[in-house]
């Protein structure tokens, strides 16, 4: 028999969601999980690579995956679109994040102290005019953010500093020495939402779909296809090439379009698969909104 008090208790884990991200807690993954699941009792689960989410979502140790997809100041992660393409993942909503990136340190320390700065390759980019100013700190690039963070306040380095959320400066500990250090202060990265547990957004609401196909090495084949979007009124909003490994000089093609009739959406797809080996659908869903962390 289960207590009134233990039942309740029982039924808020069960409901809670479980988001597989990349990176160590407080990482700006948890922070998209947390806007985009706003309102919904969520569980994170951190994993080092995007690989490693992609395989807790294989295995169903999650319900869903949050994939950093392109920052608007580095352009697109090439190896995520190939990992999403290549496993039975769909794409069922996006967010935009406005990325604010900080140095942090342990409490206490300054910056004229540091002698070294950790973080994500990407993070350390964004944030490159900043350190120009502080030629005496040596750039480390580190596989997250959070993890950065993480090791300063486990070790207690206090000659070592990383570049971070403001979430993960308070989960560790750490003072922020310089806030919003990214270069470009309209920095916003995009984060879709993965799943493989079959949820699908009624057509009704889908304004957005992600597309993937492949052009026969022939004068003018993507032109057909670009055009045939085009016809059926649909909005190209992004279009992304990569090689196709094994085949030289062939490009396989993943393609962001929206939506304002999903029938006409419907149609272009069956126009555009006899000028296509292979056509596919990695997801319909909600346009994402901005926010910032």
């Amino acid at each position: 028999m289960l207590y009134p008090a233990f039942s309740r208790v029982f039924c808020f884990i069960a409901m809670a969601k479980t988001i597989a991200i990349q990176g160590g807690y407080g990482a700006f993954h948890e922070i998209a999980a947390h806007h985009f699941f706003e309102n919904e009792e969520i569980k994170i689960l951190p994993r080092n690579t995007f690989r490693d989410m992609v395989t807790t979502l294989k295995e169903r140790r999650a319900d869903f995956g949050i994939m950093a997809i392109e920052n608007s100041l580095a352009g697109s992660i090439i190896p995520n679109y190939n990992l999403i393409i290549n496993t039975s993942m769909h794409i069922t909503g996006e967010i935009y994040l406005r990325i604010k990136q900080n140095l942090v340190a342990m409490p206490g320390v300054k910056i004229s102290e540091l002698r070294e700065v950790y973080s994500h390759p990407m993070a350390i980019l964004q944030c490159q005019t900043f350190f120009d100013t502080h030629p005496d700190i040596r750039l480390i690039e580190s596989i997250d953010t959070a993890f950065s963070a993480e090791e300063i306040a486990e070790k207690g380095l206090r000659d070592t500093g990383a570049i971070s959320s403001r979430l993960a400066a308070e989960k560790y500990g750490l003072n922020i020495l310089a806030r919003s250090i990214e270069t470009n202060k309209k920095n916003y990265t995009r984060f879709l939402i993965l799943t493989e547990n079959g949820i699908t957004i009624p057509p009704e609401e889908v304004n957005k779909a992600s597309i993937y196909f492949t052009v026969a090495h022939k004068f003018g084949s993507l032109s057909k296809i670009l055009s045939i979007i085009s016809y059926y009124e649909i909005n190209l909003a992004k279009i992304q090439s990569m090689p196709i490994p094994g085949k030289d000089w062939e490009y396989m093609f993943y393609v962001d379009v929206e939506i304002n009739d999903y029938d006409m959406y419907q149609k272009s797809l069956e126009a555009i698969k006899p000028f296509t080996p292979s056509l596919g659908i990695l997801g319909e869903y909600r346009k994402g909104n901005s926010v910032i962390e």
